[in-house]
């Protein structure tokens, strides 16, 4: 097969929410959006429903439609993203929680959904999404009538602990939440890690469950193992790929793999990442093209008939730095050509 083989360990997705759950002493939900963090968000949230998990988060509601269709009506499905116009039937015949973002989806969904259940997103100094605190202290009294299922906001810092950005909103949140009578939630990942006083009623890991940091202690979640299509012997001073942009300083064998920037790698890797065969670093020479990578073998014992990737070598997060990205961005980018194995629970 000349497809990539992308491996996905849904035990280890359990394993980290079970970890993420054991360091906090309320509810936690699941963060499936982005299709799972691009490992597939029907399996990864049976897998996670099976493990317990009650409450999932998608962006949009779109992202909903499989998660349903898979679980069933007994998990509650919630939209970051809110009530937009036209949504409103997805989210009838869904039963989705929009999480309301400003007072502008709070009358939109009061007025074609009335009664519908619903939650309420803060800004406490993201900017990004959620009702302004103004906005939300002209509207909280008719709001809190209507029994939201939850009061949330986001943190914008939390991968760095010692920010003082943390605590600055964890402030903010307090002030415009304590004393009502309804759930909150303020951390994720990040804001599990930074202690029980970020926690509240309810938690919403994403990028941890995947095996990305800040969730330092996490379990790998993927491996992915490029086949080599093409093996050949170049002389002193010969050129590899697009632009001659690699010349060999001495004689070298050169692997051509399958795999490219149209399945997620990224062409800022070219002349950078480096690919495994077991324990032994292989150098990728050359651009990065659509389809094909050149990698240095020349020091390697056999041929091989892969070269890894991400795996026990090297993690996501370790190809994101060469990169100069993050690992939410390599994770969510994995392309749809891979041949997907997927196991675990």
């Amino acid at each position: 097969m000349s497809t990539g083989r992308l491996t996905i360990d849904l035990d280890a997705v359990v394993a980290n929410w079970r970890a993420l759950d054991g360091m906090t002493n309320c509810k936690t939900a699941a963060v499936v959006k982005a299709n799972g963090y691009g490992l597939g968000a029907p399996n990864v949230a049976k897998a996670l429903f099976k493990a317990g998990v009650r409450q999932f988060f998608v962006a949009v509601a779109e992202e909903a439609v499989e998660i349903r269709e898979e679980l069933g009506q007994k998990p509650e499905i919630s939209i970051f993203s809110g009530h937009m116009k036209g949504d409103t039937d997805l989210i009838r015949e869904l039963n989705l929680t929009p999480m309301l973002n400003s007072v502008e989806q709070m009358t939109q969904h009061f007025e074609t959904l009335p009664g519908h259940p619903f939650g309420i997103q803060l800004d406490t100094g993201m900017n990004r999404l959620g009702m302004e605190p103004q906005e939300w202290a002209a509207v909280a009294e008719l709001v809190l009538s209507q029994n939201p299922t939850l009061v949330m906001s986001h943190l914008a810092c939390a991968d760095e602990p010692d920010h003082p950005m943390n605590p600055h909103q964890l402030d903010v949140f307090k002030q415009l939440t304590d004393g009502i009578n309804v759930p909150r939630s303020l951390a994720a990942t990040g804001g599990i890690l930074l202690g029980p006083e970020y926690h509240f009623d309810l938690t919403r890991p994403g990028i941890g469950l995947y095996g990305g940091h800040p969730f330092e202690h996490a379990t790998q979640a993927i491996e992915l193992d490029l086949p080599v299509i093409q093996v050949r012997d170049l002389s002193e001073g010969e050129v590899v790929g697009y632009g001659n942009s690699w010349q060999a300083d001495r004689p070298s064998k050169i692997a051509t793999v399958s795999g490219g920037y149209a399945d997620g790698i990224f062409r800022l890797l070219s002349d950078k990442a480096t690919l495994y065969h077991g324990d032994i670093p292989c150098k990728l020479v050359g651009r990065v093209s659509m389809d094909l990578l050149t990698i240095d073998i020349t020091g390697l014992p056999d041929i091989p008939t892969k070269l890894t990737l991400i795996g026990p070598k090297q993690s996501v997060d370790d190809l994101a730095k060469q990169a100069n990205t993050i690992g939410y961005e390599v994770l969510t980018q994995l392309g749809a050509r891979y041949n997907r194995k997927t196991y675990g629970k």
